[in-house]
């Protein structure tokens, strides 16, 4: 069973991200034949500056290999690295309803949040599902937001198949029900959008500044706050201290005794910790980009011979040879 994850390069990652996708996703190399690609491709939409883009999909690779994705035990590489992408995206987009592509969420999402509408955008679920067949794709896990692009692939797989005969792999969608949503640092969805982000990886002094500048209610120290657990300090020490040591700091503030800006000391310094070896990781890698490079030509040669298979039974199939 192949499970297939793409990481759009569009920036910093936050601890959002590492909760919410990359740890399940390298959580996942333990259980499966796990292919993960980086959708320089997909970038395209909404970054024109070519230098950002190799900047940003540069460390997107360096951000997933320091945390732990292991190349050797799976293949990750450069969307952009396997053109044949691109060609199976006409293929299915020959077949693409008009009215399937009009129903897209993302599209009317991006739009209306001011994003120009172009090809790229509208396009955009007829990309992915090329992402996803070309692998023989049998698992694609995603949020909810995501799940209608996932259909929208099978709808193409299915209609490829009842057109030309039985070519593609239907995909199925994994949906990570016990994913938690992250919150950021004003309580509301971490998220680059809102600015109230935590970096996985930045500058100390930077990302302790922000976490002190964390905003509490007025009550003194000494006041008990029955409340604790809603306490946007606690909730995000979970995700960083053991259990019994959040759960220590929860009842001091709930007893009273425990003052906040204590609380945001300590949040600081298991976060910090937490990603003590992840960052060791990182500057070391970033220090041999060669190498890094070399993971991802490799990668990509592993993922085109998947591919090339795949590719030429598709041309076959619809008479291109």
């Amino acid at each position: 069973m192949r499970t297939l994850t793409g990481i759009t390069p569009s920036g910093t990652l936050h601890i959002g991200n590492y909760f919410g996708a990359m740890r399940p996703a390298i959580d996942a190399q333990t259980r499966g034949d796990c292919f993960y690609f980086i959708a320089d491709y997909h970038s395209m939409t909404t970054v024109t500056d070519s230098a950002e883009r190799r900047k940003n999909t540069l460390g997107i690779a360096l951000d997933w290999l320091a945390c732990g994705l292991d190349p050797k035990t799976s293949v990750f590489w450069r969307q952009s690295d396997v053109p044949e992408v691109c060609e199976l995206m006409w293929m299915l987009g020959s077949l693409a309803p008009m009215g399937l592509m009009e129903r897209a969420h993302s599209y009317k999402d991006k739009t209306a949040k001011g994003l120009s509408p172009n090809f790229g955008l509208f396009a955009y679920p007829v990309l992915m599902a090329a992402d996803i067949l070309l692998y023989d794709t049998h698992r694609v896990p995603v949020g909810r937001d995501q799940k209608q692009h996932v259909e929208m692939t099978r709808d193409m797989a299915i209609k490829f198949n009842e057109a030309y005969g039985e070519t593609f792999v239907v995909p199925e969608s994994e949906i990570r029900e016990e994913v938690a949503v992250i919150p950021g640092l004003d309580g509301q969805k971490m998220s680059k959008s809102y600015g109230n982000t935590i970096e996985i990886f930045g500058d100390e002094k930077a990302l302790r500044k922000k976490i002190m500048g964390i905003v509490m209610d007025s009550r003194t120290p000494a006041e008990p706050k029955p409340d604790a657990d809603k306490n946007l300090a606690i909730q995000l020490l979970k995700f960083f201290a053991p259990a019994e040591v959040a759960a220590d700091f929860e009842n001091r503030l709930r007893t009273g005794g425990l003052g906040y800006g204590d609380l945001k000391k300590a949040l600081f310094e298991h976060y910090w910790n937490f990603f003590a070896s992840a960052r060791t990781r990182r500057a070391e890698l970033a220090a041999d980009m060669g190498y890094v490079e070399t993971v991802l030509r490799d990668g990509a040669d592993r993922a085109r011979a998947v591919a090339s298979v795949v590719s030429k039974r598709a041309r076959k199939a619809c008479g291109l040879e």
